[in-house]
């Protein structure tokens, strides 16, 4: 006769008793959650980088075809993109707080963007008013349009 009690059985851990079909159904709605998010995220983006740049980008894109205000849009959606993509990855794996933390980051990370992009242009002595009027690809605006997508991958950084 043994002097050692019997083990206890462990406890139900509830990721391992999820089945197969559970599993995937929450990857799928988180996987769902934070693209929806992320696309209100550029969009936000896009209207914020708008006010930022002078005239309707969207006149200028597709009615002007004009390559600056173009270059300057992609370059600021772009590092809008690294930043929802950093909140995201920061998140942790629980989808409740990653969409507030990625609602909450991406929009601060916005915010930074702009502010950091303003000044930067400022500080360079590039006029974006003046590139944007132009109707061919300036090399102030492939400058400035590298510098919007560094400031953005040093805030998407900062977040994690």
């Amino acid at each position: 006769m043994s002097t050692t009690p019997a083990p206890l059985p462990a406890p139900a851990d509830t990721e391992t008793t999820l089945s197969l079909a559970e599993l995937l159904g929450r990857g799928s709605l988180a996987i769902a959650s934070y693209a929806a998010l992320g696309v209100l995220l550029l969009i936000v983006g896009f209207y914020v980088i708008d006010l930022a740049i002078p005239g309707k980008l969207s006149k200028l894109i597709k009615t002007d075809r004009n390559p600056n205000a173009t270059l300057l849009t992609t370059s600021g959606l772009a590092a809008v993109g690294l930043i929802v993509a950093a909140s995201i990855w920061s998140s942790g794996g629980a989808l409740q707080e990653g969409l507030l933390a990625t609602a909450v980051f991406g929009l601060v990370g916005i915010a930074v963007q702009t502010v950091a992009m303003v000044v930067f242009d400022k500080v360079a002595g590039i006029s974006v008013r003046e590139l944007v009027a132009e109707p061919d690809l300036q090399p102030g605006a492939r400058l400035l349009a590298v510098t919007h997508v560094a400031i953005g991958l040093i805030t998407a950084v900062a977040v994690i």
